[in-house]
């Protein structure tokens, strides 16, 4: 099977259902965001070590992984019009409300903002937050406009607070601070 099929050539692309949609669609711009995530979620496995310290992280990354091509098949499949892909569901959602709240507990609570940061890990994990933002912000449309499921939408959402989450949970773990933002602290005739 070849990897090229010469049907994208002219702007155009095929949903699940076989409907052509321009490449700069919503819906085109919201599966490849998606994608996007899952690659940089990629990187940061790749940051990881193999030590006992990351092990449960690495496994939580791993099903994320799968779950975006989950949420990818959503998204090109609308309104259900070809049964037998998967679907973004209540259960995936609370397996991220779980984990967010499971790893919150570790934490020390906020006490301020804080800057995007630390670690390597952590910063990668701060980096897919804001490329997950984006993916919601281009998936509002459809979502209001009943093209995709609220499974999906409510799904992208907290799929950011988990890697904020992450990100504190990354720098705790390497023994990294995290930096507080405080806007009085700023001394511009230092710069």
């Amino acid at each position: 099977m070849k990897i090229y099929t010469k049907t994208g050539d002219k702007g155009k692309t095929s949903l699940f259902d076989g409907t052509r949609v321009v490449k700069s669609s919503r819906r085109i711009e919201s599966y490849g965001l998606v994608d996007e995530v899952n690659s940089q979620i990629g990187v940061l496995i790749s940051l990881l070590n193999d030590g006992p310290e990351m092990i449960d992280l690495k496994k939580l990354l791993l099903t994320l992984q799968d779950q975006l091509f989950i949420l990818g098949s959503d998204l090109a499949n609308p309104a259900d019009k070809v049964s037998g892909h998967p679907r973004i569901t209540l259960d995936d959602i609370s397996f991220l409300e779980n984990h967010i709240d499971q790893l919150d507990e570790s934490l020390e609570p906020l006490k301020s903002f804080i800057l995007p940061g630390g670690s390597i890990q952590a910063s990668q994990s701060h980096v897919i937050r804001t490329v997950i933002r984006r993916a919601e912000v281009s998936m509002v449309d459809l979502y209001l406009e009943n093209q995709i499921s609220e499974y999906a939408f409510i799904y992208i959402n907290r799929l950011s607070d988990l890697f904020f989450v992450l990100a504190r949970t990354f720098n705790k773990r390497i023994g990294q601070d995290d930096t507080p933002w405080n806007k009085k602290t700023i001394n511009y005739n230092n710069l």
